[in-house]
């Protein structure tokens, strides 16, 4: 079996301009924020992105990276509304499909299976049938006759997800609460860069937990790259929680062009070294 180890900068090389690229994570939860930093120091541009978007949204679109975005919210979770979504949004920036959530799984879902759409019951009734124009119904060829939303597949070219641990392979484990859609995600896609918090020998997968952790398969993942915090500043539980210390300046210079000057020159300028030594300087000036 391949190694598939690499660095983010090589993940992110083969993305181009124009792609539909699906993140992983939820909101503010075990998001690929080291590969997403890294696509920010690239020339791509034009995306289309789609997540159940958090930092990852909003820092793509503050860089004017995202053509269309494909989402049922953008949230940090204890801030409600992600800024950079926000005001891009009411600069009209980009083009929004907004999805119900369940809409958006069985969207994942169809591209898995390989199919043009899958037939659901969510949205029918709801407001997401208006503000989402492209969506179209079907009715049931049996008997009941019922009709149904019909979801386009959400086809990726390219997925980042984010997990605890990884084999070299590219088996991936998640040990936190929640396994979120990260296999879908990598799944639907073409290709899919699996970043984690410590690459461990397989056999060390079920010392950690039980085999139900093993979320993705090596068969649905390209690349490997380890990156210890690189869910930074979303959580990744049980390793670390969210920082809500940083998510807070996060927003605030969000809200102020010159602030977000000054946090890109701090954090985001350089590569993931140095953003990582940055949060440590931050975190220590915030307990002295």
């Amino acid at each position: 079996m391949s190694d598939k180890r690499m660095s983010a900068e090589e993940a992110v090389g083969g993305i181009e301009s124009g792609m539909t690229v699906g993140i992983g994570g939820w909101g503010s939860r075990r998001k690929p924020m080291a590969l997403v930093r890294a696509l920010l120091r690239t020339d791509v541009r034009d995306l289309t992105v789609v997540s159940y978007g958090g930092p990852d949204v909003g820092l793509l679109a503050a860089a004017g990276k995202v053509r269309k975005l494909v989402t049922a919210f953008a949230t940090l979770d204890s801030i409600p509304l992600e800024p950079h979504f926000r005001a891009a949004r009411e600069r009209a920036d980009f083009e929004l499909v907004e999805l119900d959530e369940a809409m958006f799984l069985w969207g994942l879902t169809a591209a898995v299976h390989r199919l043009p759409f899958l037939p659901i019951r969510a949205g029918l009734g709801s407001d997401v049938m208006t503000v989402n124009p492209g969506l179209r119904t079907v009715v049931s060829p049996y008997e009941d006759g019922e009709e149904l939303v019909a979801v386009p597949a959400l086809r990726l070219d390219v997925a980042l997800v984010h997990l605890n641990r990884a084999d070299a392979q590219g088996n991936g484990q998640y040990l936190g609460p929640d396994p979120y859609f990260d296999d879908l995600f990598c799944e639907a896609a073409e290709q899919a860069y699996l970043s984690c918090e410590r690459v461990v020998p397989a056999a060390e997968f079920l010392a950690a937990a039980g085999p139900q952790s093993l979320l993705v398969g090596r068969h649905a993942v390209t690349g490997v790259i380890e990156t210890p915090h690189g869910a930074h500043f979303t959580s990744c539980a049980p390793d670390y929680g969210r920082d809500e210390a940083f998510q807070q300046a996060y927003a605030k210079a969000a809200a102020d062009p010159a602030a977000w000057q000054a946090f890109t020159r701090r954090f985001l300028a350089g590569d993931e070294d140095t953003y990582q030594a940055a949060v440590a300087a931050y975190a220590k000036e915030g307990t002295e």
